[in-house]
């Protein structure tokens, strides 16, 4: 099965994320990327929701301390923000939908993953990108920043649903 991604079709732009779900903006990323391709199409969205926040940063992760924010900002935000709450739990999750849409642009699936956890009281570790740093999956003492890489691709939230996703697809292979 031939693979392509985006950088292969350098005159398409990027669609704005309007939806208020991950779901949604994956869907609407796998429609748009589609129609512009005429291929079946894969996107995802993702994030992390914290219990004690509402849910919050959300869909709004990668904006949650301003639009040109470093992850170094993001967290920082994200730990004055529960520092705030005063929640102890701490309870958080990592969340992944990922849309295939087929090459006339009309979403056939959607899949969810999702990896459970809590925030640490500081940022430990380099690995990985974003939240990573904060994140304590559930079952382990480490953040994902600091989880050798094949675990934390492993567990994650992006791994689950993509599992899903693939089984789909080979199911359609099979067709």
């Amino acid at each position: 099965m031939l693979t392509r991604s985006l950088a292969d079709f350098p005159s398409i732009g990027i669609v704005e994320e309007t939806g208020s779900t991950f779901a949604q903006n994956a869907e609407i990323k796998a429609r748009f990327y589609a129609k512009q391709t005429g291929l079946r199409t894969l996107a995802d969205d993702s994030g992390l929701e914290v219990e004690a926040l509402g849910g919050a940063p959300g869909i709004f992760s990668a904006r949650y301390a301003g639009p040109t924010a470093s992850d170094g900002e993001r967290i920082a935000h994200l730990l004055r923000e529960l520092k705030r709450a005063g929640d102890t739990q701490r309870r958080a999750r990592f969340v992944c939908a990922v849309a295939i849409a087929s090459p006339v642009a009309e979403v056939t699936d959607i899949f969810t993953g999702q990896c459970t956890g809590k925030i640490s009281h500081s940022s430990r570790g380099l690995n990985g990108f974003g939240y990573d740093p904060v994140f304590i999956p559930d079952g382990y003492e480490q953040t994902f920043g600091e989880l050798p890489k094949e675990i934390k691709l492993r567990i994650s939230h992006r791994f689950r649903a993509l599992k899903s996703a693939r089984n789909f697809l080979i199911g359609l292979s099979l067709e």
